[in-house]
């Protein structure tokens, strides 16, 4: 795949596309996702994590579903290694979206360092949907600008306004980061394949919860993806079945 070095078009433009569009997109998906931020505050404060490392780790992981499976394993009373160890893996992603964007965006390596900490689903996302690499660069800026604002903003929030109301479960609010999480993975599922994937992890997760170790059915539910790709190449004429 060729990436477009496309030329300055008209004024307001950036490769083309109107940069009040690519602003808007991006400012949109920052403000969503960064408000989630909420949630992570107060389950982290319901997890027993102190208003201090509840914004540390905002701050230095960066990624909101690895930050969520990790307080919400520690919640369970799970050991912290493996909570460590299921947020680890499903932060392993964000590595596959830098080898794609240090082609799409190629900025200067005195920037790289700092850029990598925004490399995440939603920065990732709105890079790609952008036509050429200007367009990238400014949609990968503003969304990963806005969101890491935001979001470390509201988990602080969130973690404030969790401690003093005292005992989160007693509000129903332990449950607000699953449903976050829930909420923000279900647009995300458009092929039958990625909906298999979920279904399966489901089942998988719910399945070993009540006899293994908290922390330790995330990292079963991670064989998922494998397994229905398996089978789907099982069942596909090139694995010898029609």
């Amino acid at each position: 795949m060729v990436i477009q070095e496309a030329p300055d078009g008209a004024p307001g433009t950036v490769g083309g596309r109107p940069r009040a569009d690519v602003v808007r997109d991006s400012l949109g998906v920052g403000v969503a996702v960064g408000l989630s931020g909420f949630a992570f505050g107060v389950t982290a404060a319901g997890a027993g994590i102190s208003v201090l490392q509840a914004g540390a780790l905002s701050l230095l992981v960066f990624t909101g579903a690895s930050q969520f499976a990790l307080v919400g394993a520690l919640a369970a009373g799970g050991n912290p290694f493996t909570a460590a160890a299921g947020a680890f893996f499903l932060g392993t992603r964000n590595a596959f979206y830098g080898l794609r964007l240090s082609q799409l965006l190629a900025l200067p390596k005195a920037v790289r360092p700092f850029a990598a900490q925004w490399v995440i689903d939603e920065t990732t996302a709105v890079a790609l949907a952008q036509p050429d690499r200007r367009s990238a660069r400014l949609g990968f800026t503003v969304t990963g600008l806005t969101l890491f604002v935001l979001w470390n903003l509201t988990t602080l929030l969130g973690a404030l306004g969790a401690e003093a109301i005292g005992d989160t479960a007693a509000w129903g609010l332990d449950a607000a980061g699953p449903a976050v999480f829930l909420a923000l993975l279900a647009p995300m599922l458009k092929s039958t394949t990625e909906r298999a994937v979920a279904a399966l992890a489901l089942v998988l997760g719910l399945g070993f919860l009540p006899v293994l170790p908290a922390g330790v059915p995330v990292l079963i539910a991670a064989l998922a993806a494998p397994a229905v790709l398996w089978m789907k190449g099982r069942r596909s004429p090139e694995g010898g079945r029609s």
